[in-house]
């Protein structure tokens, strides 16, 4: 049919208001307007490109394949020029007359029959056929200049305020292609800069050369869509920094393809530095959700596990279900499918970087691995895999060196059947520690941890490979050397003595088994809290809930002269030996935490020392 006159056509009742729906309810984001006529942009032009590979005929086949967008502050427009497919008068009317038909999926049905195969090598954005009906959000009335690609046909100019119907007429001098006219509302979407930003917020990746006012701005390149084998380090560095708006190359990089039932394409990024450790603070994530190179969801909330925030980066999966607007995934196990694939394509890479670079993966766990150590925590489904990854440093390292838990027990001796910790704040601390004394003597290697987060990890890890996780100051490890001081009778008396001098102070008194050069050692019987933990608690001011602490028990050294010492004086000055008692009992306190004020040991310790100083002979 051809016509010499404007065409009037009424939208259906059923239509206009799905068409006030989709103005007014479905998009949450007046912007995505222009995200969504670039897409259909972009389809139309790689259905042409496809078509151009089929040998079909084409109407103008020199036209170069690019998308113009033109702002015009003045006259309140903005335009969208393609050299794609274009349309008839009837595809006008069946495409943009008929709210939710989808050209494209009309498009990729029609291919799939010609092929046997059913793999369609086009790629389109389109899925719902309403997102050109978004530009009704910001606009007066659209018209759309549009001429089909096939021979002989001529062009149509289709206008419409999106309320009533529209109208569709003849219209000459028409490229090949379709022109798209948005009369806004407000002059705010009619400004470069404003445009400038949105293209490359969302369409940035946009496989076709993006012009605005004359001015190309998509000219950074989709990397994860090439392969790898074509991608020099430097484009993959200028990559990371153009999407982080870092000015140092990544630590590492991750990019890969799974194809399943999902068809995924990412490429990630850990920087060379954590924001968080920076800034104290934490992070949000920084994962992009495309869908065939566009924008769906900046930062994606549910595509990568917390841990892994510190990630930078893109993942394109052109199989996921979205809503009708393209802003959302419907399909929440497909959700955790995708967000599986990654996490464990990215725990096996950093597994392989373990590997590979012991010395590099140690300046990549300084800097990400209290994520990790999150990740233990909280991350159920990987727990196993993230431990594997945890590094501390340990008696049988070098100071400032890492082991991983697999190593530590690849070290242990046959008769070792546990892996031991001790938290003491520093390596030094830990070395200095009685609760170390007896593994030192057996050449037994514990795991210094040095982070305030680290116990915390470790109790609820609580094992691995098997082996139990048990903190060195409640282990139930004995030396094995002789006798050099008290026997047992004598020691047993004197443990008999210390615990009626300090009556409700403590629970037990016990000869101890565990200590070589030390003269005592508080253990703590807290089975909810352990003594470090709760130090952490107080030193957060959170007094208020922590369970009250349960007396600690007292183990003597028989071994060492101090001890000796006392049970002589116990004979010869009670008084002083219970002065004793309780400074050797407040000093074990102070050593395992637990001692809330230190004012009466503090007296006590000059009452001793002037009494020392008083002895007949003590200035000489």
């Amino acid at each position: 049919m051809t016509a010499t006159a404007s065409e009037k056509h009424e939208f259906q009742a059923e239509i206009a208001q799905l068409l006030d729906l989709v103005v007014h309810s479905l998009y949450t984001d007046k912007e995505i307007f222009v995200r969504e006529l670039i897409s259909n942009a972009a389809d139309a032009s790689e259905k042409l490109r496809f078509l151009k590979t089929s040998g079909a005929e084409i109407a103008d086949a020199d036209a170069p394949l690019r998308i113009t967008v033109s702002t015009d502050e003045t006259a309140k427009t903005i335009t969208f020029t393609d050299a794609g497919l274009g349309m008839t008068r009837e595809e006008l009317i069946e495409n943009l007359g008929t709210i939710a038909h989808s050209g494209s999926r009309a498009f990729l049905q029609q291919l799939r029959e010609k092929n046997e195969a059913g793999k369609v090598d086009a790629t389109l954005i389109g899925q719902f056929g309403v997102g050109f009906y978004s530009a009704f959000m910001v606009a007066e009335k659209v018209v759309v200049f549009s001429r089909s690609h096939k021979a002989g046909e001529t062009g149509w100019m289709w206008t419409s305020d999106g309320k009533t119907g529209y109208e569709i007429e003849a219209a000459s001098d028409l490229s090949r292609g379709t022109k798209i006219v948005v009369h806004l509302k407000e002059a705010e979407f009619a400004q470069e800069w404003r445009i400038e930003s949105i293209i490359k917020k969302y369409s940035n990746f946009v496989p076709f050369p993006i012009e605005l006012n004359g001015k190309e701005v998509n000219t950074v390149q989709a990397l994860w869509a090439r392969s790898k084998s074509e991608i020099k380090d430097a484009e993959y560095d200028e990559f990371y920094k153009y999407i982080a708006h870092d000015s140092e190359a990544p630590l590492q990089r991750l990019h890969f393809t799974a194809e399943g039932r999902l068809s995924v394409r990412a490429l990630l990024f850990v920087p060379s530095k954590s924001r968080e450790l920076a800034a104290l603070s934490r992070e949000d994530k920084h994962v992009d959700l495309y869908c065939k190179k566009v924008l769906i969801q900046p930062a994606s909330a549910k595509l990568v596990p917390d841990w892994m925030r510190f990630v930078h980066g893109v993942v394109d999966c052109e199989d996921i279900p979205l809503n009708i607007s393209r802003e959302t995934m419907q399909d929440s196990a497909l959700i955790a499918k995708l967000r599986e694939i990654v996490a464990g394509k990215f725990l096996k890479f950093l597994e392989d970087e373990a590997g590979a670079d012991a010395e590099k993966f140690s300046r990549f766990f300084r800097e990400h691995g209290h994520c990790l150590k999150e990740g233990v925590t909280t991350d159920w489904q990987h727990r196993d895999a993230l431990a594997k990854l945890l590094r501390f440093e340990s008696s049988a390292t070098e100071a400032g060196k890492f082991t991983s838990l697999a190593e530590y027990i690849s070290r242990m001796p046959s008769e070792q059947t546990e892996i031991y910790y001790l938290s003491a704040g520093t390596r030094e601390s830990s070395e200095s520690s009685p609760y170390f004394e007896v593994f030192r003597e057996k050449k037994w290697e514990v795991i210094f941890l040095s982070d305030a987060r680290d116990e915390y990890v470790l109790e609820n890890l609580r094992e691995f490979d098997g082996k139990k996780l048990t903190p060195a100051d409640k282990a139930d490890v004995k030396h094995d050397k002789d006798a050099t001081g008290l026997d047992a009778e004598t020691a047993g008396k004197l443990a008999t003595f210390v615990k009626e001098t300090l009556g409700e102070r403590v629970g037990e008194v016990r000869v101890s088994q565990r200590l070589i050069g030390s003269p005592a050692v508080a253990v703590s019987t807290d089975t909810e809290m352990s003594t470090n933990m709760r130090r952490m608690m107080r030193a957060l001011q959170r007094d208020e809930g922590l369970p009250p602490v349960p007396k600690p028990d007292l183990e003597l050294n028989p071994n060492h002269a101090l001890i000796v010492g006392l049970e002589k004086t116990r004979h010869a000055n009670s008084a002083l030996a219970a002065q004793v008692a309780e400074q050797l009992l407040d000093q074990s306190l102070v050593t395992a935490g637990l001692l809330d004020d230190p004012r009466a040991m503090l007296g006590r310790m000059t009452e001793l020392l002037e009494k020392l100083l008083a002895k007949p002979g003590a200035g000489q």
